[in-house]
C-alpha cells in the first residue's frame, strides 16, 4: 500500500519574465499549471497508475511571486476513493539569495487513475506516522465541500 510520505513532492520553478503577468509576477495560469503537474505526480505515486485531473477546487492566490523568485510547489496525496486520489497542493515564494519563504497559493485537487483512458481502481493510502496523520486530518478538515 502506498503511504502519504511516498506521495510528497516538492518542486522548484524559477519565475522568469516569460511566466509573468502585467504586474511582473507569476501569471496565475502558470502557477496553476505547475500545481497541476506536481499534484498529478503525487496522485500517480498514490495510485501506481497514470492519473488525470478531474477537478481543482478552492485555488487561493494569497500573494504574488515576483520575477526572479522561486516558486516552491509542494503536494501530497491525503485520501483515495475507488478510482480517485485527492491531493493537497501548496505554493510558496522563495527569495533565492536568502531562502526566505512565504506562502502564496493553495488548492485541493482530485485526480482519476486511468489505464488506456478507462478509470481504474487505486490502492488504499496509509498514514504511516503521526506527522502524516496530521497532514491527512488537516487536509480532510479544510478541504472544500465536494459535489
Amino acid at each position: 500500500m502506498p503511504t502519504i510520505a511516498e506521495t510528497h513532492i516538492v518542486n522548484r520553478e524559477r519565475v522568469q519574465p516569460t511566466h509573468a503577468n502585467n504586474y511582473q509576477s507569476a501569471h496565475g495560469g502558470i502557477v496553476m499549471k505547475w500545481m497541476d503537474e506536481i499534484g498529478a505526480m503525487s496522485a500517480m505515486r498514490a495510485a501506481r497508475e497514470t492519473c488525470v485531473t478531474a477537478q481543482m477546487s478552492r485555488v487561493d492566490f494569497e500573494r504574488p511571486i515576483p520575477i526572479g523568485d522561486t516558486a516552491l510547489v509542494d503536494s501530497y496525496a491525503y485520501a483515495t476513493g475507488r478510482t480517485s486520489v485527492r491531493v493537497r497542493i501548496e505554493v510558496a515564494r522563495e527569495e533565492p539569495h536568502t531562502g526566505e519563504t512565504e506562502e502564496t497559493t493553495s488548492a485541493y485537487a482530485t485526480f482519476v487513475a486511468v489505464d488506456d483512458g478507462t478509470p481504474t481502481p487505486v490502492p488504499e493510502l496509509t498514514a504511516e506516522s503521526e506527522a502524516c496523520r496530521e497532514l491527512r486530518d488537516r487536509a480532510l478538515a479544510e478541504e472544500p465541500e465536494r459535489d
